[in-house]
């Protein structure tokens, strides 16, 4: 299935542009996409605790991806 990523942050940054058009088996997970991401994208590894948004939504590494799903890579947030 075909699917858009889109990058914020940091993450932007590491994959050169906001938006990734990736290439997924059917019915896969968010973990199988992060493992994509970070086999494609090194540095994506060392941000640890970088979140998949599905719809709007953070999702957890079980989560189904489908087609038409909005994801979004939210990076770490520091603040003061």
């Amino acid at each position: 299935m075909k699917t858009t990523i889109l990058a914020f942050g940091i993450s932007k940054e590491i994959l050169n542009s906001s938006e990734k058009n990736l290439e997924l088996k059917d019915n896969a997970t968010v973990l199988e996409l992060k493992n994509m991401l970070e086999a494609q994208y090194p540095a994506l590894k060392r941000l640890r605790s970088y979140m998949i948004a599905v719809n709007d939504e953070y999702a957890d590494d079980n989560t189904i991806l489908c087609p038409g799903d909005e994801i979004a890579i939210i990076p770490p947030v520091s603040g003061g």
